[in-house]
């Protein structure tokens, strides 16, 4: 079977909850016992496609499980879409961009995340967010909250500053690989390696490892349907990937 399939990933979860892991959303982590028990929390980060989330979506509710859904506004901000999801059990959260948006100004930043938050629980309730790497700009989302705090608009939580020493192993498919080499702002602090490539590697990781805590931060958009988007998600990739690199590239000469 192909990697970064919809099937693929079931085949994760299902190895996932097979070791015994409890699965959480980022909320639930947040609010609830995170750390005395062998727990994975589900995170989706919906940059495009949200029909590939719905999909996802329904994949995980089959399984019982449950996952945070990021979405995007307005580039994957469809109401239907995100109403189902959260009808499947899943969280819905707000995967906000404004600070890249606004280039830099910190007062229209925040203004236009009040702004599109509101839009956002017009259609639930939402009481996480999560930076978008926004990796083609050079302002980092996160650094919106060292001028304000996200507690005032009623957040709970912010999915890599919130999440930082809950002793959890990090892992994100970014750049079509479980390494890690791709990511340009999606880490967490201090976050170890993992030595895995594959969805294949992982599970075998995971079925090896004992490890305690996992935070997945899985893309629907990457985990294809069918040969067409397999190919087509490929090569979008390839060419996000030479995308960064370029910008460490110039970030690097920068400094």
């Amino acid at each position: 079977m192909r990697d970064f399939t919809l099937e693929k990933y079931g085949d994760l979860i299902r190895a996932i909850l097979d070791a015994g892991y409890t699965t959480l959303t980022v909320r639930g982590c947040l609010t609830g016992n995170c750390r005395n028990m062998q727990r994975a929390v589900l995170r989706h980060d919906v940059d495009r496609r949200p029909v590939n989330a719905l999909k996802m979506a329904e994949l995980e509710a089959s399984l019982g499980v449950a996952a945070t859904y990021y979405f995007r506004y307005p580039a994957t901000f469809v109401p239907e879409i995100i109403r189902q999801v959260h009808s499947l059990g899943h969280e819905v959260g707000y995967h906000y961009e404004v600070l890249a948006k606004a280039g830099g100004d910190y007062k229209k930043a925040i203004d236009l995340f009040a702004r599109e938050l509101a839009e956002f629980r017009t259609l639930c309730d939402v009481r996480t967010v999560c930076m978008h790497g926004s990796p083609l700009s050079r302002y980092d989302n996160r650094d919106l909250w060292k001028g304000y705090d996200f507690r005032d608009f009623g957040i709970e939580g912010e999915a890599y500053l919130s999440m930082a020493g809950k002793n959890l192993r990090y892992l994100t498919d970014t750049g079509r690989t479980w390494s890690g080499k791709h990511s340009l702002r999606d880490m967490m602090p201090d976050a170890e390696p993992v030595p895995v490539e594959t969805t294949d590697d992982l599970v075998d990781w995971i079925e090896s490892s004992g490890e305690e805590g996992l935070y997945l931060t899985v893309h629907p958009e990457r985990w294809a349907v069918g040969e067409i988007e397999w190919v087509a998600g490929g090569v979008k990739d390839l060419l996000m990937n030479a995308g960064k690199m370029g910008v460490l590239a110039v970030m690097s000469i920068s400094k």
